[in-house]
């Protein structure tokens, strides 16, 4: 009878365990969160990015028009003429340089690039050189004029060669000049790039908005021969992009036909 009373009482023990452990059981398994799979990296599944913008890519080449006459950008070239081709700036004044001859008509810029063709000058001058402005603008009648000039004296094929028809001339724009040395060593000809003048300006230029219009082996793009004196003011911006890209032309920057073919 003792006997059977100890068996029980173990047997009581052993099923109250047992409720007690399936309790705590319980307990564990509804008061422990889950465990759910790892996540996935953040960029796993993200979309692939795009590949970063260039600097080229950043530069706006619709800025300015390169067909209004009166635009920083306009092109113009034998198959590009002015519109109107009689069109003539309104803001024209004499930059504060030293000119071939003051007072004329013809040594006259528009006012961005007058502005910025003195900043040019005072740069050559630290640097130790001395410029003078040989040519700037050139209204229609005047361009017609040199033009006819050329041609009674060398024939139209030589003269579109080296002067350009009223109205396809960049002169006409306000924006182009042409720079000598105040000696007068090699004026307007080729010579002068290999003057410490024209080796500064055609390395320097750009740093002041201006680019050499009509660089060596370009003839085929510009239409005209090398002029290493006939600098054209586009801005500080398209100057210093034109040279970081090492384009040389305004056709080639823009994708604009020219050559030496008249439209």
């Amino acid at each position: 009878m003792r006997y059977t009373t100890k068996v029980n009482k173990r047997l009581f023990d052993i099923i109250g365990s047992v409720v007690v452990l399936g309790g705590l059981a319980g307990w564990w398994l509804t008061h422990t969160p889950a465990k759910h799979p790892a996540k996935a990296s953040a960029t796993t599944h993200a979309p692939a990015a795009a590949p970063a913008a260039t600097e080229t890519d950043k530069f706006n080449k619709t800025q300015f028009s390169t067909t209004d006459p009166s635009s920083l950008w306009v092109i113009v070239n034998k198959q590009h003429p002015l519109s109107p081709v009689s069109y003539a700036p309104n803001d024209l004044r004499y930059p504060n340089v030293p000119l071939r001859v003051t007072g004329a008509t013809e040594m006259q810029m528009r006012t961005a690039a007058a502005s910025a063709l003195e900043q040019l000058f005072a740069g050559a001058k630290t640097a130790g050189y001395s410029l003078m402005v040989s040519t700037a603008y050139r209204g229609y009648e005047y361009q017609k004029g040199l033009y006819n000039g050329y041609v009674s004296s060398q024939g139209q094929a030589a003269a579109d060669q080296e002067s350009a028809r009223p109205g396809y001339s960049e002169h006409q724009t306000g924006l182009a000049v042409d720079i000598r040395a105040s000696d007068n060593q090699c004026s307007l000809d080729a010579c002068f790039g290999t003057l410490p003048e024209g080796q500064w300006l055609d390395a320097n230029a750009y740093r002041y908005g201006f680019i050499l219009r009509y660089p060596a082996d370009k003839t085929a793009v510009t239409g005209y021969e090398y002029e290493p004196w006939h600098f054209r003011y586009v801005g500080t911006a398209l100057a210093a992009e034109m040279h970081t890209q090492h384009v040389e032309t305004l056709e080639e920057f823009f994708h604009v036909s020219g050559g030496a073919t008249y439209r």
